[in-house]
């Protein structure tokens, strides 16, 4: 491979809450003596990004003035030719772009501008952390449509459920998220097709964080929810941003596609207000070394890693790990542990089980928060060899029958 995936990063010290805030920031702590940590609760990535971001950054702070700015033409059209490239995206126009300081902010935007706190929303469980906390922390009713796996193991929408509940609770704004988080479902045509036509028969609003779509595993393709019908098009807004895919997370810097001019000038409006929505200039120049030739070779590269990983990582589960069961993600890096029948058989609590990790320096994270009841979320963003050294101390130390 022309990009380094295999050299162990060194981040400690560096500001990352994946290795400094182990033992804070709700994390259980820090490993026993004779284990070193491996970072696998943070959804950020443990490689150095394109080498083209800190050239475009650096390129820009060289020059001794930050004032104030406007977003450069370049930025726009490093966007227009992304989506266009990467997802298939035509008709994509300056005016439909809009700047956001993170996704979740976005959604907050656009909920507030459809919704009074109070109202119902729908979304699918298992759900994203940051949509539970800042939905409800804005005064909103969540209203969980869970998802259910098929033989093949493999998350799929109840649309029976979902039209009940949105009839039920007279919902008309729904949070979508695809590629799913935690779950890792990339959705099909069809099934975007169907959860759109309930979304129109009811009037919903749809706020669809689509952060994940350049991570795709095994050969998955996205489909950006817009696309699938004029409905979509008309009522959807749709949230993306690079820090995911190029592990720009602290530099903030995500920004919104809104086709519909009466629904962007309102969610724009909301974001406006507070006089908190600007973007840096940093990560404008972030996003243009990011999104463009080397960026699309680099995450190319990224994704065959990722998926080499998931496939190490879901075999050796099927093989070692009795009573702990995972539908193989189709995209992002994160693995969603279902531990019920391994915690039943052993006697063991969630708690215990997360510690028992942590203390061999595996630093995995609790999946309740994500309304998985007895579940644990992992990342895989590593070198292969920390994964697969992660996964030996699992099966040594906390998963074998005579774990040590």
């Amino acid at each position: 491979m022309k990009y380094d995936f295999t050299s162990i990063l060194e981040r400690n010290g560096k500001d990352a809450i994946a290795l400094d805030g182990a033992g804070t920031k709700g994390a259980p702590g820090l490993p026993k003596e004779g284990f070193d940590f491996i970072p696998m609760w943070v959804a950020d990535m443990n490689f150095p990004t394109v080498p083209s971001v800190p050239e475009a950054v650096i390129r820009r702070a060289s020059h001794p003035a930050y004032g104030y700015f406007e977003p450069c033409e370049q930025y726009f059209r490093s966007i227009i030719s992304w989506q266009e490239q990467q997802h298939q995206v035509k008709g994509l126009q300056k005016e439909h772009i809009g700047y956001e300081n993170g996704v979740l902010g976005g959604v907050i935007s656009a909920l507030t501008s459809y919704a009074a706190p109070g109202d119902a929303v729908l979304l699918h469980s298992p759900v994203y952390i940051g949509f539970s906390q800042s939905i409800t922390q804005n005064g909103y009713r969540m209203v969980l449509s869970g998802l259910k796996k098929d033989s093949q193991n493999v998350y799929r929408m109840d649309y029976e459920d979902m039209e009940k509940k949105i009839k039920e609770n007279h919902i008309h704004v729904a949070v979508f998220c695809s590629p799913h988080n935690p779950s890792g479902r990339v959705w099909e045509r069809e099934e975007l097709e169907t959860a759109m036509e309930i979304f129109e028969k009811y009037e919903v609003t749809v706020i669809s964080d689509e952060i994940w779509s350049d991570i795709l595993l095994n050969g998955n393709i996205h489909i950006p929810v817009q696309s699938v019908s004029v409905y979509a098009r008309e009522h959807t807004a749709a949230f993306y941003a690079p820090s995911k895919t190029f592990n720009l997370a602290g530099l903030i810097g995500s920004y919104h596609i809104i086709y519909n001019r009466t629904m962007r000038d309102r969610i724009r409006s909301k974001g406006a207000k507070t006089h908190y929505n600007s973007m840096n200039v940093l990560s404008m120049h972030a996003l243009t070394g990011a999104y463009g030739e080397e960026g699309r070779e680099w995450v190319k590269e990224l994704c065959q890693v990722l998926s080499g990983n998931v496939n190490y990582a879901c075999d050796f589960i099927e093989k070692h790990f009795d009573g702990i069961s995972v539908s193989k993600p189709q995209g992002t890096y994160m693995l969603f542990l279902d531990c019920t029948d391994w915690c039943m058989k052993h006697g063991k609590t969630m708690d215990e089980l997360l510690r028992a990790g942590w203390d061999v320096g595996v630093g995995w994270q609790d999946g309740r928060p994500f309304y998985g009841p007895c579940h644990i979320r992992m990342n895989l963003a590593l070198p292969l060899t920390r994964v697969q050294e992660a996964f030996s101390r699992l099966n040594r130390y906390v998963f074998a029958e005579n774990a040590e």
